[in-house]
Parts: structure tokens; sequence; C-alpha cells
């Protein structure tokens, strides 16, 4: 390890319980020294005290634009008829209108996010012709804001279809050159009744702009598969393998374990993730079978106290525990697997460089009270410290103060 580091952290326990000092400069490990060895000399040394040092959590799916978090109550308002999606966006954009404003509620959610240990994250945003940019651009300057302290994506996200809402396509094309770093979508064959000419915007959108995919796919049964079999077939083709995710994807939870084995071969093969947030009322992809075949298996909030739901923390290991939980994980390993989700399986889905605890990578961490990764997604530990690139960003849930 050299000397002259900025920073320090001695005697930090890491994933497989041997104790370390991790030296950081330029935001970056230096190195990892055994904690038998004397300490570099540093301008700063933080001492972790044999506290558990984490990689910063990824928080892979969420919407920072449509979250009252911070807001008044918002009372969830059913559907007339069961679960409409049209309906719910419907809803959504009623709710909105008297909402507070877009800028404060996502400045909140960010806030609790980090508290809990987020340093990368990826928003969907909303692109319509009734919204046009005006999400996007609020966003956008938040993103700016927060840049020091957290790594964020921005998914054009078309919110009420692409073929249904004349203009919606050429949105999408001018938020990419705006600034959004992934371009979406929204159930193809139900919400546009249009699957081909749907993913005819989107893979188009992204190979010309040189940009990953990330879809929403709440489609149940042989239609949904049939939409997961077609977006992994667009994917092969275009050569966009490791470059796009399904979210939701609630089709891969209605199968029977060889057709579910037989989906995720293909989705191997096809390099598509798939994210899921474990939801309490729909049958959810099966995590373990999945990653057993070879799929990157990522996790996000999705909607935090909005016209969707009214649950959600922002806490990326106590989403790991309900995965776990929802999928009768048990065992260490398995424990382990579901932190993977909100970590190294996150960076993969996100394609982010110089994730993890190794020379090189970017000092992001989560120091926290435990003796293992087990015991963490079990027990959901607070009293936390979050570093982004060495330097603290919150403590405790807090952070010391609003960027400006």
């Amino acid at each position: 390890m050299m000397a002259a580091l900025e920073t320090v952290f001695r005697n930090a326990r890491l994933t497989d319980g041997t104790l370390v000092h991790i030296g950081v400069r330029g935001g970056r490990i230096t190195g990892i020294a055994s904690a038998e060895a004397t300490a570099p000399v540093a301008a700063g040394v933080v001492e972790v005290g044999g506290r558990l040092l984490l990689p910063g959590l990824v928080e892979g799916h969420i919407h920072l634009d449509t979250s009252f978090y911070g807001d008044s109550w918002q009372p969830y308002r059913p559907c007339r008829d069961g679960f409409d999606v049209r309906e719910r966006v419907a809803i959504q954009m009623e709710n909105l209108a008297r909402a507070a404003p877009m800028e404060e509620r996502a400045c909140h959610q960010l806030e609790l996010c980090i508290g809990h240990g987020t340093t990368a994250m990826r928003s969907h945003v909303m692109i319509s012709a009734e919204v046009g940019l005006r999400h996007l651009e609020v966003i956008l300057a938040v993103r700016e804001a927060f840049r020091e302290i957290i790594d964020l994506q921005l998914v054009a996200f078309p919110q009420s279809g692409i073929i249904s809402n004349p203009g919606a396509a050429k949105l999408l094309d001018e938020a990419v050159c705006l600034g959004c770093d992934v371009v979406g979508g929204l159930d193809p064959a139900t919400f546009d009744n249009d699957l081909d000419g749907h993913l005819d915007v989107v893979f188009g959108i992204a190979e010309r702009r040189g940009v990953p995919i990330d879809i929403h796919l709440h489609d149940h049964g042989t239609l949904g598969a049939y939409e997961i079999e077609q977006i992994a077939a667009r994917t092969s083709a275009s050569g966009l393998q490791g470059r796009v995710a399904i979210s939701h994807a609630y089709a891969l939870g209605d199968m029977t374990a060889p057709q579910q084995q037989k989906l995720g071969d293909t989705l191997a093969l096809a390099g598509v993730a798939i994210m899921t947030n474990a939801p309490g009322n729909h049958a959810f992809p099966p995590v373990a079978l999945l990653r057993k075949a070879g799929v990157t298996v990522f996790s996000g909030s999705d909607n935090i106290r909005d016209s969707w739901w009214p649950y959600g923390d922002g806490d990326m290991i106590r989403r790991a525990n309900m995965i776990g939980y929802r999928s009768g994980f048990f065992e260490d390993h398995e424990l382990v697997m579901a932190f993977d989700l909100v970590t190294t399986g996150g960076a993969t889905a996100l394609g982010l460089a110089d994730y993890g605890l190794a020379e090189g990578c970017k000092a992001d961490f989560v120091i926290l009270d435990a003796a293992h990764v087990p015991e963490a997604v079990a027990g959901v530990p607070g009293n936390r410290s979050v570093y982004k690139g060495g330097r603290l960003v919150a403590e405790n849930g807090r952070l010391p103060a609003r960027p400006a």
C-alpha cells in the first residue's frame, strides 16, 4: 500500500471476515492490507473498529419524478375494476398535478436512499406527449446537484406508451440526446398493442444512440413469456448482449420450473438482465433458478410512496431481506445471493465501472454493525456510515447538508 494517502480505513471487516486496512486516494482504493500490518500513513484516518465494510448499495430501479416521499400523504386510490396499468397512469397524473414541486420530492427521495447506503442508482423518468421533457429537465438538474454523492443513471421511460402516444418516439430520442443514459419501454403488446412497433422504436434508439435498454414488463402468462422471448431475440440480433434489462418480468413467476429453466437459458444466452423488487401481490421471477442459469438478476425499490403503492423506504438491504423472505432463502449462501442483487448484480446490470472492494475501484462504502453479510440481510442493521469516493456523505440515515 502506498504512503501519502488521503485516507486510510483501519480495521475494516470484509465480507470474508478478514480485518484489513484500506487506503484511499483520489476517490479510489489504492490498496488493501491485512490489519496485522502497520497501517500506512495518511492525512485522514477512519477507525472502522471491526465493523462490516460493504461496497456501496445499488438501487437498480426507482422513479424519482413520481414519488410523494417528503410530500403530504397521498392515500392509495384503487382502480375501478382490478388492476389496469393505463388507469393507474391516469390516477398518477391526477395526483402529480397537486403534488409538491418535483425537485423537492426527488431530493427527499435521494436523501432517503443515500442515507441507507445507496451510492449508485437507476431512475426511470416519465417521457410522454403530455409531459414532454419537463420531468427530465427537473431530474437532470437534481442529478447535477447530487453528482458528488451518488452516481445516477436516468432512463427515458414512455409511461403512456409509444405507438399509442403520438410524438413519444421522437421525445424518447430527444431525451437520450438531452442526457438520459438508457432508453426504456412499457408492456409493448398490451399497452401499445404493437409488440414489433414498440420494440422497433426502443431498439432503434438504442442502436442509433449507443445506449442500453430497460423495459418495464408487467404482462403475465404466455403473452409475457412471448414478449420476453422476443426481447431476448432482438437483443442477440442487435448485438446488445449485456446492455438490455427487463424490469419486473412477472410472467417468469407464472411458469412451471421447466418453463422457467428454458426461458432462463434463453435470457442468459442473450445477456438480458432481470430486475425484480419481489412485490407482495405478484408472482415474481425465480431468483435462484435464473442466477444458476447465468442470468444477471438485480433489484430496486421501484415505487416509493406514490400512486402505485404506499410502501417503500429506500433501504436496499431491507429489499434484499424482502427478496430472501419471499424466495424462501434460509441458508447463508442464499442470503448472500439476495445481497448480491443490491450490490454486484446491480452494478453488472447498470454497467458500473470500477465497482467493488478491490484496488482501483471507487471508494464507495457502507459501514454497519454486523459480523457478516447473512447477518446484515437478516437483521437489516441501522447506524450506517456511507462513503462516496472515500468521503463521508451520510451518517445514521442523514446527510450533513443537502447539495445546492
